[in-house]
């Protein structure tokens, strides 16, 4: 296997990670939160998909996916390409408010293609590419790829785990 078959296994896995945790669950399920100020299902999964299209984004140099069609607006939100869900406050997370579960999927669904596509045409030689040079170390692409892949395994368990408290 080579490293872009290693990436492109890792980030195939999420997909059905989000269906899981929020498939079949009403707009009211996807807002719930286990307590006052805890993030909701429907905004880690939002969360998660917003940080993945940011981070792409910027790597392809490209439009966020968020900002074409009517993405935003299935979520509440105006298209702004900074509302990824960083510091967001419990009034913020409330504020999230997914259509559906099918928008949440939907929306994943449409940054995993893009990147998918972009992953495919990847040799191990670009990883080392930095692609952010506001850290030290700057962030190489590798770096960048496998940080995006850790945030959404996580957040998405973090979606199922809330999914296993609903009353």
């Amino acid at each position: 296997m080579d490293v872009t078959e290693l990436l492109i296994e890792t980030y195939d896995r999420i997909p059905d990670e989000v269906r899981a945790a929020v498939e079949g669950l009403t707009p009211e399920q996807l807002r719930w939160a286990p307590s006052e100020g805890a993030n909701s299902i429907g905004w880690l999964v939002w969360h998660l998909t917003r940080v993945h299209d940011h981070h792409l984004s910027e790597v392809l140099g490209a439009e966020q996916v968020y900002l074409t069609g009517n993405w935003a607006a299935r979520f509440g939100r105006k298209a702004d390409p900074s509302d990824t869900g960083y510091g967001h406050g419990p009034a913020e997370v409330g504020a999230v408010r997914a259509e559906s579960a099918q928008a949440l999927i939907d929306y994943y669904d449409a940054v995993h293609a893009r990147t998918r596509s972009y992953l495919a045409g990847l040799s191990g030689d670009d990883l080392d590419r930095v692609v952010d040079d506001r850290w030290d170390p700057p962030v190489t692409l590798g770096v960048r790829l496998v940080s995006v892949a850790d945030d959404d395994a996580q957040h998405a368990g973090q979606a199922a785990y809330v999914r296993g408290l609903l009353p």
